[in-house]
């Protein structure tokens, strides 16, 4: 992977067109205990569609039911009620992961194979021909940058390392779904860089990611739509760029300006000669409006936080430029 100088701001797509990828309906989960007790309910009747082609973020605190969600779209836990549909079938159907890769956020590999034994196993696992194999692997594994250490056993490897393999692994098959679970976790700043590109090239690509994160700046650059989860429930669904707009703020964006002529409003701009770069609304940040919903949320226990940027319109007017730094 080549490291870039700054972040490449986020494609946008429609989400009403393309094809249905993937679509929950009144999904639901709840763990129980050895005698039937409900012990936690981890989803609570989540509606969602993913289309074809964009980057889908899905946030949350810790327990919001972001994992659980991505299990029951892998079929490796069932629904309590509720259905997963992954390329029109029923989630449980086995026969649609050949079409699918995933990135645990703990990447389970044997640590005494090298980078090209993992990636050839993980291949004969879909039935690749050896000459198929050999190719993808070389190909992912420059692609992920670890070239250089290709022939070194994977217990070798540091925590940044094992999530680039395990980033080729679930590549190795050239998925037409991709989910990502904490893809930049252990990943340094150019590495983390170099993740968000990947992932950009897939949707180039045409392929689907579903990724989640704590890391909100991250999810901020590269996804089209997202969903935050508070306590297994759907608080907050839509596009990212409408979201974090605040609507009833007009920002103004000049070059070329005077120190007399800062102050003055656009009229006084065109007259000294300067370059409107932009007039539009400005935008919170994907933290501000993260917090705002939790918070809502806590706030008012059972109540849906707000609807396609409601909350976005009531995030803090005077700081709406505040950047976001998730550590």
């Amino acid at each position: 992977m080549t490291a870039k100088p700054q972040a490449t701001p986020a494609r946008t797509a429609n989400a009403d067109d393309g094809e249905v990828v993937v679509a929950t309906q009144s999904l639901s989960k709840v763990y129980r205990d050895f005698w039937g007790r409900e012990k936690v309910r981890a989803l609570k009747a989540l509606d969602l569609e993913v289309r074809r082609g964009e980057v889908f973020g899905l946030l949350g605190p810790n327990g919001s039911g972001k994992t659980t969600t991505m299990k029951l779209l892998l079929g490796l836990l069932f629904p309590t009620r509720g259905k997963a549909l992954v390329f029109g079938r029923e989630a449980t159907d086995v026969a649609k992961n050949e079409r699918i890769g995933y990135l645990p956020e703990e990447s389970y590999l044997y640590r005494f194979l090298n980078a090209e034994e993992t990636l050839d196993f993980y291949g004969r696992l879909f039935d690749m021909p050896a000459a198929t194999r050999r190719q993808r692997a070389a190909e992912l594994i420059e692609k992920v940058g670890l070239g250089w250490a290709k022939r070194r056993p994977l217990k070798e490897y540091s925590k940044g390392m094992t999530r680039r393999i395990g980033l080729a692994q679930a590549l190795i098959n050239d998925p037409e779904l991709v989910l990502l679970d904490e893809p930049t976790s252990g990943l340094d700043p150019i590495g983390t860089r170099e993740m968000k590109d990947l992932i950009l090239e897939l949707k180039d690509r045409g392929k689907t990611v579903i990724m989640c994160s704590h890391l909100l700046a991250d999810v901020q650059d590269v996804c089209d739509r997202i969903a935050i989860l508070h306590q297994g429930e759907l608080k907050e669904l839509g596009r990212v760029d409408s979201l974090l707009k605040v609507r009833d703020v007009t920002q103004i964006q000049a070059a070329g300006l005077s120190k007399a002529c800062e102050a003055e409003v656009c009229s006084v701009i065109e007259r000294h000669h300067g370059e409107l770069i932009s007039l539009d609304n400005p935008t919170a940040t994907l933290e501000d409006l993260f917090l705002s919903i939790v918070r809502d949320s806590e706030a008012r226990p059972g109540k849906r936080a707000g609807t396609k940027g409601e909350k976005a319109r009531n995030v803090d007017r005077e700081t709406p430029n505040k950047a976001a730094h998730a550590d």
